[in-house]
């Protein structure tokens, strides 16, 4: 099981504080939806919900929402037909990206998904596209402070982990571990983190890229430009790039 992994999930956040707080909530209402939808709406029995209501909670979703969610998705209570819906191109520099959304109106998301590309000069494909260049694995997120990697890394092991990857989660401003492993042995990891007495604050299902794609100069600036305006669409949920961005780069752009 490898130590660390020099990667990391970008995630950079430009407007202001309220409209970041309506497309946290508009993201993991949907999101609620859905679990209620795939696997009912009792967290007990649902992991995928009650991770999603934890994510609500963390977010200050109010409870009436949160309640109405659910029963949306469960059926009880008219709403939107939810559906996850996967999109696949390259940006700059030939950089492959994944785009996961929740969306009532496939029409409507592809056409902002499409838009946010070709404006930039970039190529949204066809299924398939980019996902050649990700392994779609299960991941377990543990937060780092307090956490012993030592400790961490050997539990992992024997609850199917097949690597470790230290990262910085921008959203919560913290530094997490991420436990990776095969997508089948997904519920038995958390469940046998959660028994060994680590605090996990997420787990599903990612892509993590086989192949990075070194960036800099104007290249660098244009994939993070891309990257946060697909994260601002109301129907996307998660956007993952194979781009490699050194330090200096990031300090660079940060600064200009």
């Amino acid at each position: 099981m490898a130590g660390h992994s020099k990667w990391a999930n970008i995630k950079h956040r430009k407007s202001a504080q309220d409209s970041k707080r309506g497309r946290e909530f508009t993201k993991v209402v949907k999101d609620i939806m859905v679990a209620a939808k795939i696997g009912g709406p009792d967290p007990d029995a649902n992991p995928r919900l009650r991770l999603a209501i934890a994510k609500a909670k963390a977010v200050s979703l109010p409870r009436d929402n949160l309640e109405r969610a659910i029963a949306k998705g469960a059926g009880t209570l008219e709403g939107q037909n939810m559906e996850e819906v996967r999109y696949e191109g390259y940006g700059p520099g030939g950089v492959a990206i994944i785009i996961e959304s929740l969306t009532d109106n496939r029409n409507r998301t592809a056409a902002e998904v499409r838009f946010a590309f070709t404006k930039r000069g970039q190529t949204l494909g066809s299924s398939g596209t980019a996902t050649h260049s990700f392994n779609r694995v299960g991941q377990v997120t543990v937060a780092a402070e307090g956490t012993d990697e030592d400790e961490l890394m050997m539990a992992a092991m024997d609850h199917g982990g097949t690597d470790l990857l230290e990262d910085y989660d921008a959203e919560d401003d913290a530094d997490v571990f991420m436990v990776t492993c095969e997508v089948s042995d997904l519920e038995g990891l958390r469940e046998g983190l959660e028994g060994a007495g680590f605090a996990v604050s997420g787990y599903g299902l990612h892509w993590v890229p086989t192949v990075t794609v070194p960036l800099e100069g104007d290249d660098a600036e244009k994939i993070l430009d891309l990257i946060d305006t697909l994260e601002e669409l109301d129907d996307v949920q998660e956007v993952y790039a194979n781009h490699d961005l050194s330090d200096e780069e990031l300090e660079r752009i940060s600064g200009s």
